[in-house]
């Protein structure tokens, strides 16, 4: 029997244009031997109707349906539903690079401390260009644990992109999922797996990242103002309170 990757997604009626495009990609990506995907799309909230965007006769595609709750949690529902040894995040409005899955599947096969992969990304623009994401990568190779709370406690962003999380099933379990945000659930996710295990940062570019006026990062809360001190807190209280508890590091005082 096959080895399984489950990928997941979550979609709304802002992003639901784009949701062919995004199946192409995936549709497109040529696995290792042995090896083969399935693909769990969410739909946050009723009336989204997904299925009649999607081809309706792979058996490797499952929609179903959650009350509206937000991005983060319909991935964790579709991570519910998911049975896959490896869970790989794909917006609905992004789209997966040529070999983005097996390089995913190799990094973590062939490294077993490794609990967890991301990689270069660009943005897409409207009329189809790219342009490289604005931060500078890593050096492709290992992001020894603790590596990127490091630089998001000083920067208060993360210097790897969330979106190309492809993570071991046991340690996405461990955190229960993507935290239950407005925004920057992906961004908790990833200090939470920083704080737990080493990464594993692949230099060849893996995701295209959709901008439209649509997405969650154009609203006005999303880097300022009480919602984002509040999701920034909470973020590093759980990243802290798990280095401490894994003894990476000290507990600091988050009263007053």
């Amino acid at each position: 029997m096959d080895k399984l990757i489950s990928v997941v997604t979550p979609v709304h009626g802002a992003a639901l244009r784009f949701l062919p495009e995004a199946c192409a990609s995936l549709r497109a990506q040529r696995l290792p031997d042995g090896w083969s995907w399935e693909w769990c799309v969410q739909e946050d909230g009723s009336g989204v109707d997904a299925a009649a965007h999607l081809p309706t006769a792979d058996p490797r595609i499952r929609v179903s349906t959650s009350r509206r709750g937000g991005p983060h949690v319909a991935r964790t529902m579709a991570f519910a539903r998911s049975t896959g040894v490896y869970v790989k995040n794909l917006d609905a409005d992004d789209q997966l690079t040529p070999g983005t899955l097996a390089r995913d599947i190799t990094a973590l096969e062939e490294r077993t401390s490794v609990g967890w992969t991301t990689s270069r990304v660009v943005d897409l623009l409207a009329d189809g260009s790219t342009v490289s994401f604005e931060l500078g990568d890593p050096e492709p190779g290992l992001l020894p644990r603790g590596s990127a709370y490091g630089y998001w406690a000083e920067h208060r962003r993360p210097r790897i992109h969330p979106a190309t999380l492809c993570v071991r099933r046991s340690l996405l379990a461990l955190l229960g999922g993507w935290m239950a945000l407005p925004a920057s659930g992906d961004t908790g996710l990833l200090l939470g797996l920083d704080s737990l295990a080493d990464g594993w940062f692949i230099g060849d570019v893996g995701l295209k990242y959709r901008k439209h006026d649509g997405q969650i990062t154009t609203h006005p809360q999303h880097r300022a103002g009480p919602e984002w001190e509040a999701r920034m807190s909470l973020i590093q209280e759980r990243a802290d309170a798990l280095r401490a508890w894994t003894g990476s590091a000290s507990p600091p005082d988050h009263r007053g």
